[in-house]
């Protein structure tokens, strides 16, 4: 399979979407809403707002499946890549909407201020989408050695695995995250879809 074609699966899903299959909504509703919900939470930090940005979502996608484009990259990426944009745009306008609130109708928040908290949520919902990416070794080697606080002789031992295996899944799993920030805020894309503008 060459590197810029995505899955069969992903394919045969776009046009079962073009065709108005609602049972091809519903399948891509299961194998995707968690993954749009939990992006939206993180970086909007409101169930509600994640439960809107998921519906809006999963409607943009119902009403433009031809907006995919295989070439760019996975079907999960461009979910993924509609959640970060209606994030960002629901963050920008939820920020100008309570500074307006606080301080009245004439003032506007710093720009710089709500940049600010759009780059830490976008970041934070990369590594997010980063980790749920991995593959199961390297995500169990991160998950013992960051929240169960294990050194990498304790990982190795719990993981079944040799030290130097487990010092290469953590060696490779923290290369992965670090990429989290690296992309700039402007054109801002899960990995593998699309490309910076």
């Amino acid at each position: 399979m060459a590197k810029d074609t995505a899955p069969r699966w992903d394919r045969r899903m776009q046009q079962r979407l073009a065709r108005g299959e609602a049972a091809a909504l519903g399948e891509l509703y299961d194998r995707f809403a968690a993954l749009v919900h939990s992006q939206a939470h993180l970086m909007l930090d409101d169930e509600d707002a994640a439960g809107l940005v998921t519906r809006e979502v999963f409607a943009q996608i119902w009403e433009s499946p031809e907006e995919y484009d295989p070439k760019q990259g996975s079907m999960r990426s461009w979910v993924a890549h509609l959640t970060h944009r209606r994030s960002v745009r629901r963050l920008r306008t939820s920020a100008a909407t309570s500074y307006a609130a606080e301080h009245g109708e004439d003032t506007a928040p710093d720009p710089d201020e709500v940049e600010q908290r759009v780059r830490n949520a976008t970041a934070a919902a990369r590594a997010d989408y980063i980790v749920a990416s991995m593959p199961a070794p390297l995500r169990q080697a991160l998950k013992l050695a960051y929240v169960d606080r294990r050194d990498y002789r304790q990982a190795a031992a719990e993981l079944g695995v040799t030290e130097d295996e487990a010092r290469r899944r953590l060696r490779l799993g923290l290369q992965l995250l670090s990429t989290a920030n690296a992309r700039p805020l402007e054109g801002s894309a899960p990995p593998g879809y699309g490309r910076i503008r």
